[in-house]
């Protein structure tokens, strides 16, 4: 019951940082210990489903690690729908906090995850700025306007959810660059069971197809691998910057304005530009205290890993 409570406290962690836009729940996933368990579970799905058809249910069950899959998820959706309203309200009233808290979590835990390469070569570093080079270009491209007929839609969940599980990368942005996130969010508001289930399914097939992907690139070429995503949370970094400027909005399905396209400014320039304290002190300490998080819960996984060996 321990291990399913923390894991519960895990996902809730996940769907807190889904609501933010511009921060994945993949990082979360990476930061508490759970990411290769999460991919290897979610790409034996299909497995388990034969298995379910031939009958054999308490197989199909051990495959798909079902109650580890079970327990995060409703962790997700309890965070998501309880915490939803405090962090839109926090990142409307105190955004500058909030990113700062964000942008240590990310930084320090894209040095955990580099931590794990265990040699550099010229390819990993290319692979490095890569996933700097993909991760930038994604918070600075300007948004199109995607059609919602069935196929982008389809296209979309699926683009979205890879993003969600990829870490540095937020799925919810996406949706924004690709025009769709009014569309996919007027739909969750009014029930619109046949736009929703066309999303549904591209997050369906986009979530078993990249999991299994990322899976196969952890196990065969998993330093490659980690140098790609240690590159992602690292560019991602632009988009958590706590002192910007609003350069265009978008006006959400509630009629509010919402920014799409910022610009990063040093917190001297925000006081001055902006007319604004840049709050300076407390965003170092909440940056410091995203750093102790992590670095608090690396060492929490360490000492119940040691535990575990010893009682074995």
């Amino acid at each position: 019951m321990k291990n399913y409570f923390l894991l519960f406290a895990k996902g809730m962690a996940m769907g807190a940082a889904d609501v933010v836009p511009g921060v994945s729940g993949g990082t979360v996933a990476f930061i508490t210990g759970i990411y290769d368990e999460l991919l290897r579970s979610i790409a034996r799905v299909p497995e388990a489903l034969v298995q379910l058809l031939r009958g054999r249910v308490a197989e199909a069950w051990r495959i798909a690690n079902v109650n580890f899959l079970l327990v995060l998820f409703a962790g997700i959706l309890t965070s998501v729908f309880s915490l939803a309203r405090l962090i839109t309200w926090l990142l409307a009233e105190q955004p500058i906090p909030v990113w700062s808290f964000f942008f240590g979590l990310i930084l320090v835990s894209s040095h955990l995850v580099a931590r794990e390469i265990g040699r550099w070569n010229w390819i990993r570093v290319l692979s490095f700025g890569l996933g700097i080079a993909f991760a930038w270009w994604i918070t600075v491209a300007a948004p199109q306007q995607w059609g919602d007929d069935p196929l982008s839609l389809f296209l979309a969940g699926a683009i979205a959810i890879c993003a969600m599980i990829l870490p540095g990368i937020s799925g919810s942005f996406l949706l924004v660059l690709m025009g769709l996130y009014a569309v996919v969010l007027g739909a969750v508001k009014s029930l619109d069971i046949a736009v929703l289930a066309i999303f549904a399914a591209g997050c369906l097939v986009g979530l078993l197809s990249f999991a299994r992907l990322l899976s196969w690139l952890l196990a065969h070429v998993r330093d490659v691998t980690l140098a790609f995503l240690t590159g992602l949370m690292l560019g991602s970094l632009n988009k958590v910057w706590p002192w910007k400027h609003t350069l265009t909005w978008r006006t959400d399905s509630h009629g509010l304005q919402v920014p799409v396209l910022q610009e990063n400014l040093w917190p001297s320039q925000f006081a001055s530009q902006m007319g604004q304290d840049s709050q300076l002190l407390l965003a170092l300490l909440l940056a410091v205290a995203g750093v102790v998080l992590v670095l608090g819960l690396e060492w929490l996984a360490g000492s119940r890993q040691q535990s575990a060996g010893s009682a074995e």
